[in-house]
């Protein structure tokens, strides 16, 4: 990716209902990857979940908290999905990695 770009690191504790998360996650995830600035998506899950979506811009990451299905599923999230969770935005200037 080039280079500085933004990382939304979303934490969370999960509520132990499904109440059709699992489909939602899907459907966001697929969706967030037609966005105009959208660039990859990590996540992974034990005893809290953590997913990173990397974007190109802040304008792209306001766009993508402002559309009307993520905002349904934002809601749907803290009535039923979970009982915690924090966002963090980030400038990721750097990176590196190791492949063997």
């Amino acid at each position: 990716m080039k280079k500085p770009y933004y990382a939304v690191i979303f934490t969370n504790t999960r509520t132990e209902e499904d109440n059709g998360y699992s489909d939602m996650a899907q459907k966001i995830e697929d969706l967030a990857r037609q966005q105009k600035g959208f660039l990859d998506f990590e996540t992974a899950r034990e005893k809290i979940g953590i997913s990173v979506s990397y974007w190109e811009t802040l304008q792209d990451i306001a766009n993508w908290k402002a559309n009307t299905d993520h905002l349904l599923a934002q809601q749907k999230g803290v009535s039923d999905w979970y009982q915690w969770y924090k966002v963090r935005i980030c400038l990721v200037e750097r990176e590196y990695e190791f492949l063997k």
